[in-house]
């Protein structure tokens, strides 16, 4: 999959960095014509399915406490009007929301974190490609200031997935053009961190979230991000 997007030396770097100051990265987007309308009758309303335990991953995970995460972050199908074509994902920073959008007026809504590289980038980009379980190499930004990550780095093969990864179990890569703009919008096991700014990571979700998500993106869908 690297070698056939010609860009392996760029998408080795799968850490959350921020990107170059000096680059005039203004969003470009939609908002939604009206303010989200929750429709109860059609949320995940059996949360102990949608939030439980996931025994046949790669890598088992538990169910979420969700008395860590408050409930206006938890998953829900909503109204929301947008010009946006369906498909698309929008990341709305501000309130720690991320959308995808659904034919005939509708979208799902995730909780977020986000972390510094999280607030690094704005604008319109590509969902390139997508992972499970990946592997994670810190940039070489990151291994300057903390010297114990080079054993995860490009050369040494990054990290192994796993519970411990900071990718966690599923990962979006997102592109502008070719370019890896080393954003991604991945898995936690750090429910706490759902609605929060966090010390580091792009933009993260809850693991059952992130595989909801993950199964219904399509490489090639377009992201907002404001």
């Amino acid at each position: 999959m690297l070698s056939g997007l010609g860009a392996s030396s760029t998408l080795a770097l799968a850490g959350c960095a921020s990107l170059p100051r000096g680059e005039n990265r203004q969003p470009f987007f939609n908002r939604t014509s009206s303010a989200d309308r929750e429709l109860p009758s059609v949320q995940d309303t059996d949360l102990a399915l949608a939030y439980g335990p996931r025994p046949n991953e790669q890598f088992p995970i538990p169910a979420v406490n969700l008395n860590e995460v408050p409930e206006r972050f938890y998953r829900r199908r909503i109204r929301y009007d947008s010009r946006e074509k369906p498909g698309t994902i929008i990341v709305d920073t501000g309130n720690f929301y991320l959308y995808h959008i659904e034919r005939g007026g509708y979208a799902w809504r995730y909780g977020v974190g986000l972390g510094r590289a999280g607030f690094a980038w704005s604008g319109r980009a590509k969902v390139r490609w997508k992972q499970k379980w990946p592997k994670w190499t810190p940039p070489a930004e990151m291994i300057a200031r903390r010297p114990e990550l080079e054993k995860w780095s490009v050369e040494n093969g990054g990290m192994p997935p796993g519970p411990t990864n900071p990718l966690g179990s599923r990962a979006l890569y997102i592109f502008e053009g070719n370019v890896d703009t080393l954003y991604r919008i991945h898995g936690t096991p750090e429910h706490r961190s759902i609605g929060k700014a966090v010390s580091s990571g792009c933009v993260r979700m809850i693991h059952q979230d992130v595989i909801h998500l993950y199964d219904r993106v399509r490489p090639g869908s377009d992201i907002l991000v404001y």
